[in-house]
């Protein structure tokens, strides 16, 4: 099966950007260009060889600028049609895969022109939901002309991939002919989790209970101890905006590290917070509320972190924080991320996200409550975070995410009957 890709990779990079960089690779690469190794493909017995020509649809070179209207993305957009158009042509491509647009009106735009220019010269059309709320957005915002000629260019796709039950709706208000769910998955970015990291995580979950429950001493530990098991390591990593949780997740720290005090528990909080500004107001809020004396002692601010460093704070954190209500939230693999190192989350009954957390589980708090961030940061002081390891493993790894997004792809197959 053949297809045409059209949507950027990294930088600048999120969430989706890389998901469509592990789909190039995890099919064998872009073909017109040298196969990555084998490795990071599929080993299911029944992998299609699916084959993707990709357009490396970049707009934009920063964060900041990803769904801004410029005039200059005008011509680049255009261009990266024509190399769609001819990628059909000279490679007999009957299949045009592509992921649409939050519900941005810049976006949206950009989503008309290449439906435009595109869409007619495949015989079929899948669609890849990253984002969510469009559909939402189109009935309550959107000028009754916008809603038309959304549905004009986007409805009756072949395929509609949408990341969880929770985002089927939307997809479907653009009446697709058929609707797969695959869930998110990544390499496993913790490997030595079982020589590394469980053993330490217990024991560290077992100290700060003896803590809360108001033992004396520590069990098994030289004063001096540079694992410091009193010290309960908080991280949120994502983009660095207020509804992505940040500022919940401040105030959540605040209010825990007071209820600590108040019970003269041994026990005390410290907040890492690692990602991009996108807006200078909330920086600036953000570091107003830095420089105060009683939080410098426990927030720390890492800016964007990637590679080893990335890895470092996972490896050192105790709880994972990310109270998001980010109005297009698919499906944060920040999160997916925590898990695989064995954190317990503490995120909000939002979208998709209480799908792939366990029933009745502490850590879900409804969106902007920093008081029930609080308590569910403190809910969590005792929890070392293996279920979350094992639901990494069974749910959300690499293989089983490309096994499940080729046996999807299968159904928009040109050899197979529209319904």
């Amino acid at each position: 099966m053949k297809l045409v890709l059209f949507a950027h990779t990294p930088p600048p990079h999120h969430g989706q950007s890389w998901m469509v960089q592990l789909m190039i690779e995890g099919f064998g690469g872009d073909r017109r260009a040298a196969p990555p190794p084998t490795s990071v493909r599929p080993h299911a017995p029944d992998d299609p060889d699916i084959r993707i020509y990709h357009v490396n649809a970049r707009l934009s070179a920063a964060l900041e600028d990803v769904g801004r209207m410029r005039w200059g993305k005008v011509w680049p957009l255009v261009g990266y049609c024509a190399q769609a158009l001819w990628l059909r042509s000279r490679h007999r491509v009957p299949v045009l895969y592509y992921v649409p647009s939050p519900p941005k009106r810049s976006a949206l735009y950009r989503d008309w022109l290449v439906m435009l220019l595109c869409r007619w010269w495949f015989r079929r059309v899948i669609l890849h939901w990253h984002a969510v709320g469009l559909g939402e957005w189109l009935e309550r915002q959107a000028h009754p002309w916008e809603r038309k000629l959304t549905h004009l260019l986007l409805d009756r796709a072949h395929l509609a991939v949408v990341l969880a039950r929770a985002n089927e709706g939307d997809a479907r208000r653009f009446r697709p002919r058929r609707v797969a769910i695959v869930a998110n998955g990544i390499p496993d970015p913790c490997p030595q989790y079982d020589t590394r990291l469980r053993e330490l995580r217990r024991r560290r979950a077992a100290d700060r209970a003896t803590a809360l429950r108001g033992e004396p001493g520590l069990p098994n530990r030289p004063p001096a101890s540079a694992e410091e098991p009193q010290v309960a390591r908080v991280l949120f990593l994502a983009h660095c905006t207020r509804d992505k949780g940040l500022f919940d997740t401040l105030v959540g720290v605040r209010l825990a590290q007071a209820d600590l005090c108040r019970r003269g528990v041994a026990v005390r909080l410290d907040l890492t917070v690692a990602g991009t500004f996108l807006s200078a107001e909330e920086q600036a809020a953000f570091e107003d509320q830095a420089a105060q004396p009683e939080t410098a002692a426990w927030l720390h601010y890492r800016g964007f972190v990637s590679g080893t460093s990335k890895t470092d704070l996972f490896e050192q954190a105790d709880l994972f924080c990310f109270p998001t209500y980010f109005a297009n939230e698919g499906q944060p693999v920040n999160l997916i991320e925590a898990m695989a190192f064995g954190l317990p989350v503490v995120a909000s009954r939002w979208r998709s996200i209480p799908e792939f957390l366990p029933a009745d589980y502490p850590g879900l708090v409804e969106p902007r409550q920093p008081a029930a961030v609080a308590a569910a940061l403190l809910a969590l002081l005792a929890h070392d975070g293996a279920s979350f390891r094992e639901l990494f493993l069974e749910r959300f790894t690499l293989d089983r995410h490309l096994a499940s997004l080729a046996a999807a792809l299968r159904q928009a197959d040109p050899g197979s009957p529209i319904p």
